[in-house]
């Protein structure tokens, strides 16, 4: 027997009646929770996930001998990326090794050189003691043969005889003292040459000390611990100095920026805790704080900001940057630049 219209017209509208009331409840529901959360919670879903991303560049130039890393890879840090081709660099470390060597054994010879100079010296020294005792003796001699000559005793020429070996003392014994002179001189003269070798050898041991500088920046390394990017290099390619080759991303310092509403953040304050939900994790509640308030709105720090003395003058409310860092340390799934809603208590617990 089939149901009459009137019976599936009251079917039909029970089943209508049924569903209305559930959206009814689901909406009170909602806003319930939405005024409780307001009343609670200053939230906003303009924030994201941000990381350090630095790229990772080369120091020298050179054709790239080895790539070892892949697209996306974890690495610790110290971890070898790149490998160029090296042997130029160890001939420049091998050149400045023989600079240096060959400035040491200059400046040995030069050691020895004053060495020698200074023994001189004491010959020299020697030199004027003998030659002032001479000299004092023939001094003696020509009193005495004055004295001899007064009474007769002895002839002219014999009073001449002394006084030229005098003479001669005289001159041995000035000579002397000029050799002691010429002996300083020349030590200072090899002191000064020593002063020029050795600001030789310190300038040539800097560019020795360079060159293997240079030599250890052939092997490219990875700063810290971190996630590697695209992989846009290969082997045997050149590169030049200050070439980016990959870029990576730090694992471990994650931080997200939340653009909050200015009549939103009157009662936030550095230290605040916060929920974080990141869109594409399910069931996952983060935990962080508030470390930093930005000073100014994101558009003060834009390229061009907004002039609003031109006249055309639209009152928008503008978002201030707040810096959100997690309290949670697993945070491996989170990505750099994935969206999050942030909610911030209003009273810290």
């Amino acid at each position: 027997m089939e149901a009459t219209p009137n019976k599936k017209s009251q079917l039909g509208n029970l089943i209508l009646s049924i569903v209305a009331l559930i959206v009814v409840i689901g909406a009170v529901i909602y806003f319930i929770n939405y005024f409780l959360t307001g009343s609670r919670y200053q939230e906003t879903n303009d924030a994201q996930v941000e990381a350090y991303i630095n790229p990772v560049s080369a120091r020298v130039g050179g054709f790239i001998k080895t790539v070892r890393f892949d697209e996306h890879q974890l690495v610790k840090a110290g971890d070898t990326l790149v490998v160029l081709d090296d042997r130029e660099y160890r001939q420049r470390v091998t050149e400045a090794e023989a600079a240096v060597d060959d400035t040491h054994a200059q400046l040995g010879v030069l050691i020895a050189s004053i060495a020698s100079a200074q023994a001189n010296t004491l010959v020299n020294k020697d030199q004027i003691a003998g030659a002032k005792a001479r000299l004092i003796l023939q001094q003696k001699d020509i009193k005495r043969y004055k004295n001899l000559i007064k009474e007769e005793a002895i002839t002219g020429s014999d009073l001449e005889s002394v006084q030229a070996r005098y003479d001669v003392s005289v001159s041995d014994y000035d000579a002397s003292q000029n050799s002691l002179k010429t002996s300083y001189a020349k030590i200072a003269e090899l002191q000064s040459h020593k002063a020029l070798l050795t600001a030789d050898l310190k300038r040539k041991t800097a560019q020795l000390e360079l060159a293997r500088i240079n030599l250890a920046y052939t092997i490219v390394t990875a700063p810290y611990a971190g996630r590697l990017g695209r992989k846009t290099i290969l082997e045997g390619q050149q590169i030049q100095p200050g070439q980016p080759l990959v870029s990576i991303v730090n694992e471990k310092d994650k931080w997200v920026t939340a653009n909050f509403k200015e009549t939103q953040i009157n009662d936030m304050h550095v230290g605040q805790p916060v929920e974080i939900r990141v869109d594409a994790i399910d069931d996952k509640v983060y935990k962080g704080e508030i470390e930093a308030i930005s000073a100014s709105t994101g558009a003060k720090f834009s390229l061009l900001p907004p002039d609003n003395a031109t006249g055309n003058f639209v009152k928008i409310i503008q978002r201030i940057p707040v810096k959100i860092r997690f309290i949670d340390t697993d945070i491996t799934a989170v990505k750099a630049g994935m969206n999050v809603l942030v909610s911030v208590k209003k009273k810290a617990i």
